[in-house]
């Protein structure tokens, strides 16, 4: 019977052994494809002149990346997919209002 349970408890320990390295792994894969994204549209916008037409709304972006980059660094993943997924709203209306400023100096 002795056995049995050293068994189960090898099991478990190894299973929870498993699920953290797992589990934090994915925060990290989720974080490099968020800001991955942020970062695209936040180069975007800036050649679309948003530093200009919508200084805010970049601005904003470009620091809520670099704050999700220092979450990241301290590998509190949590944290920095938030700030990333901010950035990356943020970068969308930066790129919306330069298109818009653009369309509106054609006319």
């Amino acid at each position: 019977m002795k056995t049995h349970g050293r068994r189960f408890s090898t099991w478990k320990t190894v299973g929870l052994a498993l699920a953290v390295t797992f589990t934090s792994g994915c925060g990290g894969t989720i974080y490099a494809f968020t800001a991955s994204s942020a970062e695209s549209r936040l180069e975007t916008a800036q050649a679309l002149g948003a530093e200009k037409y919508a200084p805010y709304e970049y601005y904003f972006a470009r620091e809520h990346l670099w704050k999700a980059k220092e979450e990241a660094a301290v590998a509190d993943y949590g944290d920095a997919i938030d700030f990333a997924d901010i950035a990356s709203e943020y970068a969308d209306k930066a790129i919306t209002l330069s298109k818009q400023a653009h369309e509106g100096a054609g006319r």
